[in-house]
């Protein structure tokens, strides 16, 4: 186990964001951990949106901007199994330790997971495209 957390913490990089003495340890959690996670698999997200979209009749596609960013909110916050499954994509990553420190408040973490990922896609909107 302890080479999967060594390696984990080599691949995915730095720390994105600030730590300070001040931050909730929700807040180290999520720069330390999660904005690492969510910005290696990147792509992933983009690509798991988009299959995702047009497994769901396109309809995303046809849709102007500001009611794709509502798609993109609404999906993540009500399809349960796709939530489920983009959360899986960030906690596959976690070492043993982390995987440790994050089911002693899952629900907050969760939280804040699935904002910074609906964040993250509506940023990159524009790539949100299908090219079947």
């Amino acid at each position: 186990m302890e080479n999967r957390d060594l390696f984990l913490l080599e691949f995915r990089g730095e720390i994105v964001g600030s730590l300070s003495k001040d931050s909730s340890a929700e807040e180290l959690f999520q720069n330390k951990t999660i904005r690492p996670i969510m910005k290696l698999q990147n792509d992933l997200f983009i690509e798991v949106f988009i299959n995702y979209a047009i497994k769901q009749k396109n309809v995303f596609f046809s849709l102007p901007p500001e009611k794709k960013m509502s798609y993109i909110e609404n999906v993540i916050q009500r399809d349960i199994k796709f939530r489920n499954s983009l959360k899986g994509m960030i906690i596959a990553l976690f070492t043993i330790e982390e995987y440790a420190e994050y089911i002693t408040n899952s629900s907050n973490l969760n939280k804040r997971m699935m904002n910074l990922l609906i964040e993250r896609l509506k940023s990159h909107a524009q790539l949100l495209v299908t090219s079947v």
